[in-house]
């Protein structure tokens, strides 16, 4: 059960500009010293208040920690606060030094005339038009990111996946995932299907969504990929999707020629299995597109090997079989002898087992 933990932060111990994680101090109401907090918190700064969810841990060296599952900021409200988030240097255009002015300027008003009325800026000494316009250009950047992030983890993104999306998608996030949350499983690393479509169910996204046909096709192919399967028989194929995505076959089909147009399968038809008694459609074989181009550039290099000129070998199988027994005295099986003549005399083995 997570235990929920609320606070400002003191200040920010590690930061990884890569993926978010940050190690920060937060001062909690109760505790005479900050306790430290760590996860996926990007763009933190001092002075925001924080209200997390997690689970408390006890780290071998750094002792007690508070590891954070979801979390949701909020602006400072003291002037102590605000002071010092404004000092952070998140903001570009407000150092310590300026921070400390505007704050002296406007006191616990500052974030609200930022945000609303950025022009009485003007009122702090050192400050010039250039830099007020720099100010409210990092300001709404900043609060983008925290929209996009508000958003995300509302619908059950974490703060890690969180961030990966934002880095990848930045201030458009949002509009792509309440577009096409199906992205997701191919665009960022360690996101997949069930995860998007999870993400999917909570944007309100129908189970019969040919959105979701698609993607989940992919999902199925892949799995079946996974198995040992190349490829997988059509009807066989419409069977599995149906079971485990609980989409109907007609929604299917629409999901195939769509990722057929797009270059993600490919659906070809191959020989109807022989039976004297019946007529049957030739078998139709789906592929994903990369396990398809696979298969056929193994086969064309195979035909190569096979019409290229038989190079002669002055090998007498017999006798080499007799010298590696020997040298590596071992006795081989009837079958593992044919095989190595079969080595021998042969441009091409398929060895299978």
């Amino acid at each position: 059960m997570l235990t929920d933990l609320q606070g400002q932060i003191e200040r920010i111990t590690y930061s990884n500009d890569e993926n978010g994680f940050t190690i920060a101090r937060l001062k909690t109401s109760g505790r005479k010293d900050p306790v430290t907090v760590v996860g996926n918190l990007p763009t933190l700064a001092p002075g925001e208040v924080l209200k997390l969810q997690g689970e408390w841990s006890t780290h071998p060296r750094f002792g007690e920690q508070f590891k954070i599952v979801h979390y949701q900021t909020t602006a400072p409200a003291s002037v102590y606060g605000i002071r010092k988030y404004l000092g952070s240097g998140l903001i570009k255009g407000i150092g310590p030094v300026m921070a400390a002015r505007i704050v002296k300027t406007f006191g616990a008003r500052t974030l609200d005339i930022i945000e609303t009325n950025i022009e009485k800026l003007e009122q702090v000494e050192g400050i010039s038009h250039k830099r007020i316009s720099m100010i409210q250009t990092a300001w709404i950047e900043q609060k983008e990111i925290r929209d996009v992030m508000l958003f995300l983890q509302s619908h059950g993104v974490g703060p890690g996946y969180a961030t990966k999306i934002f880095k990848r998608y930045g201030n458009g996030s949002i509009q792509v995932v309440t577009a096409n949350p199906y992205r997701l499983a191919t665009d960022i690393f360690g996101i997949g299907f069930v995860t998007a479509d999870q993400i999917a169910e909570k944007l309100g996204f129908e189970r019969n969504s040919p959105l979701r046909a698609k993607a989940g096709l992919l999902y199925v192919l892949q799995q079946l990929a996974d198995e040992g399967n190349m490829f997988y028989p059509l009807d066989p194929l419409l069977e599995k999707c149906n079971e485990i995505l609980g989409v109907e076959k007609d929604v299917v089909m629409k999901a195939m020629d769509a990722a057929a147009e797009d270059k993600k399968i490919v659906v070809e038809d191959g020989e109807a299995d022989s039976d004297p008694q019946e007529t049957k459609e030739p078998l139709r074989r789906v592929y994903l597109s990369r396990y398809h181009a696979s298969e056929t550039g193994a086969a064309d290099h195979l035909k190569a090997l096979l019409m290229s000129p038989k190079r002669s070998r002055n090998i007498d199988p017999d006798k080499a079989v007799f010298w590696v027994q020997k040298q590596l005295s071992i006795d081989l099986a009837e079958n593992q002898i044919q095989a190595i003549k079969s080595v021998a005399l042969n441009k091409v083995l398929v060895i299978t087992g």
